[in-house]
């Protein structure tokens, strides 16, 4: 969206949905951090993934959570699945529900790929645990 565009239905619904699986703090940072280069990317994916994927009825919040974070840990992408790990405190995905989907994961794109997004998933998990206890 430029500044001289009206959002779309689907970009609001994208921001709404985008700030309750992320929180107000994660995407307030990205927006204070969007520069004009990657201003249409941000539009972007608020309105497509979140918008339109993320806001379909057809799976609940903690489903999607629970095979967003198995399809990031496959493909590797370790950043993002960190940040999905830390958002199932907004999706009701339990922390079985992640370690399921890491065996899934183990399973049917590898071990290797299964081990570093458990690795990364414990981490999470441990600093979400001290920030409840700070």
């Amino acid at each position: 969206m430029n500044e001289a565009s009206i959002p779309s239905e689907r970009y609001r619904q994208g921001m709404a949905t985008r700030r309750a699986i992320l929180g107000h703090d994660h995407v307030d940072r990205a927006e204070a951090g969007s520069t004009a280069f990657d201003k249409p990317f941000q539009d972007l994916i608020t309105e497509a993934a979140w918008g339109h994927v993320w806001s379909r009825a057809t799976f609940t919040k903690r489903e999607r959570s629970i095979v967003t974070i198995a399809l990031l840990a496959a493909l590797g992408q370790d950043d993002e699945t960190a940040m999905h790990v830390r958002a199932t405190a907004n999706t009701g995905a339990s922390r079985e529900d992640v370690c399921e989907a890491l065996l899934h994961v183990a399973i049917y794109a590898g071990v290797p790929a299964a081990n570093h997004a458990i690795k990364i998933a414990k981490q999470v998990f441990e600093q979400m645990d001290a920030e409840k206890t700070a």
